[in-house]
């Protein structure tokens, strides 16, 4: 899914529980753990009427929060068993939306992955955060390069590394002698309590994604802090 589009879904989701019923449907099937609710039982729990839960949930199911599905719950089948009831769960997918972008679970993976291997290894976690953040950036380069085909022009390279730091939510910009900034950090409130650590964590995550995806006209990402922006930088190396 584009970017965009991912963003506008997910803000959607959060506005369809702007409405005080909705709520308090989302909460009744977040409190089912994942079981199935028909539209009698919302009625019965919150004390309204069916055809008012049931508008409600078809709206949460719109925006993308609310799971459907359809299932007799009689027990009887064949002829005269009446038509299946639609029931509703809660969907698997997160409620969230943050403008800008941030990757929080990302970060929080790469972490958790250097400190088991600290754990494991005796190394500092450091060393183990460079490592772990590296491999991730060259593991997502190669897929994006994997999936675009054999990039034989520097625009195609160009282009692909662009939706790629897009995608991740960096908010690149080209600019002078096709330098690219990154106005946006996706670790921006990491960055803010540990800069060190995670610009670090940052710079090796996009060095290993430009290996990742190829000789991308020899781009290279360097530590270049600027306030509003990114504390890296992409030029040509």
């Amino acid at each position: 899914m584009d970017p965009a589009e991912d963003l506008e879904r997910r803000i959607s989701g959060i506005a369809a529980l702007d409405q005080p019923l909705r709520r308090d449907l989302y909460r009744l099937l977040s409190e089912r753990r994942g079981a199935w609710v028909t539209r009698d039982e919302a009625s019965a729990a919150l004390d309204v009427p069916r055809s008012v839960a049931a508008f409600h949930l078809d709206k949460l199911v719109e925006a993308g929060v609310v799971e459907v599905t359809f299932e007799r719950t009689t027990g009887r089948t064949g002829p005269g068993a009446g038509r299946p009831a639609k029931l509703y769960r809660r969907a698997t997918s997160e409620v969230s939306a943050s403008v800008p972008e941030r990757r929080y679970d990302l970060a929080g993976s790469l972490l958790a992955t250097a400190i088991a291997e600290a754990e494991r290894t005796g190394a500092p976690i450091a060393e183990c955060l460079s490592t772990s953040a590296r491999a991730a950036g060259r593991a997502i380069g190669r897929e994006a390069a994997d999936a675009t085909g054999r990039l034989t022009t520097r625009e195609a390279r160009r282009r692909t590394v662009l939706e790629l730091l897009s995608r991740h939510g960096y908010e690149p910009a080209v600019g002078a002698r096709g330098e690219i900034a990154l106005v946006n950090c996706p670790f921006h409130r990491l960055a803010e309590e540990h800069r060190s650590l995670v610009c670090g964590m940052n710079l090796d995550l996009l060095a290993g994604l430009l290996e990742g995806i190829g000789p991308a006209d020899r781009l290279d990402a360097r530590l270049d802090p600027e306030p509003g922006y990114c504390c890296v930088r992409i030029r040509a190396a």
